[in-house]
């Protein structure tokens, strides 16, 4: 099996929606995963603010790897984000899984997305946990 800390640069480096939003892991841990990236103009939707895909990718992003540290393949199942504040271009944003419950088939997480200090989106997800081993 895979130690658990390198299955999210693993899924990173085959996982070309990320590397295309620019996507980087600045830590990694057992059940935690804390990933960053910048907001680019082609983010932005008609309002001149982020698309609500952009900050909900990076969290989902946070949250697959988080979820599938523990060594076995994980898919999520059920998720949803509340957009708490607008995200403009040129903002950093860091999506953290600060919550890890793992049962025996399903598991939960829950993720800040922030921009400094303040929280700018909150998500929350269940995965499926298989039996299949990260290699």
């Amino acid at each position: 099996m895979l130690e658990g800390t390198l299955i999210p640069h693993k899924m990173l480096s085959q996982d070309a929606f990320s590397q295309w939003l620019g996507i980087e892991i600045l830590e990694s841990e057992i059940g935690r995963c804390q990933v960053a990236m910048t907001v680019r103009d082609e983010m932005l939707n008609s309002m001149g603010n982020a698309h609500g895909g952009i900050s909900y990718s990076l969290a989902d992003t946070a949250f697959g790897f988080a979820a599938n540290s523990h060594g076995l393949m994980a898919v999520s199942i059920e998720t949803s984000v509340n957009h708490i504040d607008e995200i403009k271009a040129g903002d950093y944003l860091v999506a953290e899984a600060i919550i890890d419950i793992t049962k025996t088939k399903v598991g939960f997480n829950v993720i800040e997305v922030r921009r400094g200090e303040e929280i700018v989106a909150l998500f929350k997800g269940m995965v499926y946990r298989s039996s299949i081993e990260w290699k």
